[in-house]
């Protein structure tokens, strides 16, 4: 991070909309992750409504159809919009989806994840929400180096959460072996990646003309992500209980679309945005800021090399996810830390 924070005059009401205006994406290709719902979607159909071929990389193939139907049905343009399966805790999908890529890649949105799942693991053994929010995309965006590099002025743009000053990635138990599951700490650990990838793959990509940033949408409530916590009672206020305002989906996805598009942030890598500018640091008990953590190098450094000798390591086929580790009881979703919405991130 620099002495200097980036501001860009868009803000935390912003939308989509605002920070793509007058915008052209003629000739330019994205990928967004998660793309069928949420802020996935206002992120694609923001771009796509800036003349951008774009491709829903989703879990959920007739969701995505149907998202592309409806960016389609409301541009006022002809926009290129494609679906294509990605489903980004199964390693075989990934690299499907990087082996069926062809020619330069211009804008990858890393925008998928999951929050506060119950203890569940991937066919290589890896807790779920690391393997999705982190190495999932990990892998898709050096698995797409090469397309990233041949589109000159490449952005990678990596949704993260204020949820990562939560915590650190515990690099002695990364997928919970020998841990109490937590599930908001391994929220917090996967979202803390998603920073430290940004970090460290801005630093080894810059020569190739990638810019590489991470960013926190905002309190946004009742997005699919929220769909392993359990339901609110009627009468929550997810704003006055955590003290931060709640943002629309249109909002919502603004700094990703900034990131992604604007050329307010040309050149920009290696940083941490939230509400359309760069962050500043994380100060306790205020629920904004980056946290040094997130952003020290020589812990960026070191997941990267975890990463790759993670992926190295995991076997080459696939298989479905399962509920708790081997020889270990599952399921600790009724836990204190998992019912208090007080810390949905």
């Amino acid at each position: 991070m620099t002495s200097t924070r980036i501001t860009t005059g868009f803000g935390a009401e912003s939308t989509a909309s605002d920070v793509i205006a007058g915008v052209d994406l003629t000739g330019r290709r994205a990928v967004v992750t998660g793309a069928s719902s949420g802020i996935g979607v206002e992120t694609a159909r923001a771009l796509a409504g800036a003349n951008a071929e774009v491709t829903l990389a989703v879990r959920d193939v007739e969701a995505g159809e149907k998202a592309a139907a409806a960016i389609t049905a409301a541009a006022t343009g002809h926009p290129d919009v494609t679906v294509a399966p990605l489903d980004l805790a199964d390693q075989s999908s990934v690299r499907a989806f990087v082996a069926g890529w062809s020619g330069p890649l211009h804008i990858l949105v890393n925008n998928a994840g999951v929050m506060a799942t119950l203890e569940t693991r991937t066919a290589e053994g890896w807790e779920l929400q690391f393997a999705t929010n982190h190495l999932g995309h990990f892998a898709l965006a050096t698995g797409l180096h090469d397309a990233l590099r041949a589109a000159g002025s490449a952005r990678v743009v990596v949704v993260a959460s204020v949820g990562h000053v939560n915590g650190e990635v515990l690099f002695d138990d990364i997928h919970f072996a020998h841990h109490p599951y937590d599930p908001w700490a391994a929220y917090a650990q996967s979202k803390t990646a998603n920073i430290l990838f940004a970090v460290e793959a801005a630093r080894r990509w810059a020569g190739d003309g990638i810019a590489v940033n991470a960013l926190n949408p905002g309190r946004i409530w009742d997005t699919g992500l929220s769909r392993h916590l359990p339901p609110a009672p009627a009468s929550f206020d997810p704003g006055a209980a955590t003290g931060v305002s709640v943002k629309n989906i249109e909002s919502g996805a603004a700094t990703s679309v900034l990131l992604a598009a604007s050329p307010l942030v040309q050149g920009v890598t290696g940083r941490y945005f939230e509400d359309c500018e760069e962050a500043a640091p994380f100060t306790p008990g205020v629920r904004r800021g980056v946290a040094d953590h997130a952003v020290d190098p020589r812990k960026a450094a070191r997941l990267w090399q975890v990463s790759l000798d993670l992926l190295a390591a995991a076997p080459r086929s696939s298989g479905k996810t399962a509920v708790g580790p081997p020889g270990r009881a599952s399921g600790r979703a009724g836990s204190r830390e998992h019912r208090d919405r007080r810390r949905y991130a």
